[in-house]
C-alpha cells in the first residue's frame, strides 16, 4: 500500500501572512477589462496588465507609470527600442519579452487581416498596418508591399534600414525585386522617426525615380506612404506622384 508523502510545511500558505496589496488591484483591473473592455483602462493600466506575467510578485503600477512617462503612450512603450526600455529602472528580460510580444502580436494581426483581402479595397487597413509596423521605430525603414494583378499581397519586405533621418534607397533594386516576385504593383512605405510624416524633397525625387523605371515594365506604383507618430502622408493623395 502506498503511504502518503510527508507534507513540507514550507509548501503550505502561512495563514498569518498578509496578502500583498497589489493582488486586489490586479483582480479589479482584470474585472474592469473583462466587463468594460480596454477603453475603460488608461494607458498605464493596460500596460500594468501586460506586466503582470513578467513580474508576478511585484506591484507593477509604478513601473507602468514610469514607462508611460518616459515614452508618452502605450503604443510608444511597446514599440520602443530594447536599449531605451532598459534605461527604465526595473525593466529586465522578462518585462521586455512581454512588451515586445504585444508589439509582435499587433503587427501579426494587422498583417493577417491584410493578407485575406485585396489591398486597395482596404486602404484603411493598409495604413493601420504600416503605422503599427513602423510609425514608432527609432530608425528609418523602407518597406515595400508587393502586389499581384488582383492587388493582393505577395510579399511584405523591409528593403533598407537607415539612421534616424535617412535611409538609402536604390530604385533599380526595388524594381529588380518586384520582377523576381512577378509583382505587377507596389506600395512604398517608410517612416519618419521625428514623428512628422511630411514628405521631403528627397522622398519625392526617390519615388519619381522608381515610377520612371517601373512604368515601362508594367509595374504600377500605387502610392508612397510615409508614417510617423503624428499621422501619415500619401504622396499620391498629395498629388506628388
Amino acid at each position: 500500500m502506498l503511504a502518503p508523502m510527508p507534507v513540507d510545511a514550507s509548501d503550505q500558505p502561512d495563514p498569518s501572512a498578509e496578502t500583498p496589496h497589489y493582488h486586489g488591484h490586479r483582480n479589479r483591473l482584470r474585472q474592469r477589462f473583462r466587463s468594460a473592455g480596454s477603453d475603460a483602462l488608461s494607458d498605464y493600466e493596460l500596460l500594468e496588465m501586460v506586466l503582470f506575467r513578467a513580474l508576478p510578485r511585484s506591484d507593477v503600477k509604478p513601473l507602468a507609470k514610469s514607462l508611460i512617462k518616459k515614452f508618452g503612450s502605450f503604443a510608444e512603450v511597446v514599440h520602443a527600442p530594447e536599449t531605451r526600455l532598459r534605461e527604465v529602472d526595473g525593466v529586465g528580460d522578462a518585462t521586455i519579452t512581454e512588451i515586445k510580444l504585444i508589439a509582435a502580436a499587433a503587427s501579426r494581426v494587422a498583417k493577417g487581416a491584410l493578407a485575406q483581402r485585396t489591398m486597395l479595397s482596404s486602404w484603411d487597413g493598409v495604413i493601420d498596418y504600416c503605422r503599427t509596423s513602423m510609425a514608432f521605430a527609432d530608425k528609418e525603414q523602407f518597406r515595400i508591399l508587393f502586389l499581384d494583378m488582383r492587388n493582393q499581397l505577395i510579399s511584405d519586405e523591409v528593403q533598407q534600414t537607415g539612421t534616424v533621418d535617412h535611409t538609402p534607397v536604390y530604385p533599380r533594386e526595388v524594381i529588380k525585386r518586384a520582377l523576381e516576385l512577378s509583382a505587377t504593383a507596389v506600395i512604398l512605405v517608410h517612416n519618419h522617426p521625428s514623428g512628422d510624416p511630411t514628405p521631403s524633397q528627397a522622398d519625392v525625387q526617390m519615388t519619381r525615380a522608381i515610377v520612371d523605371i517601373a512604368t515601362p515594365l508594367g509595374i504600377s506604383v500605387h502610392d508612397h506612404i510615409i508614417v510617423g507618430k503624428n499621422g501619415h502622408a500619401s504622396l499620391k493623395g498629395l498629388k506628388l506622384i
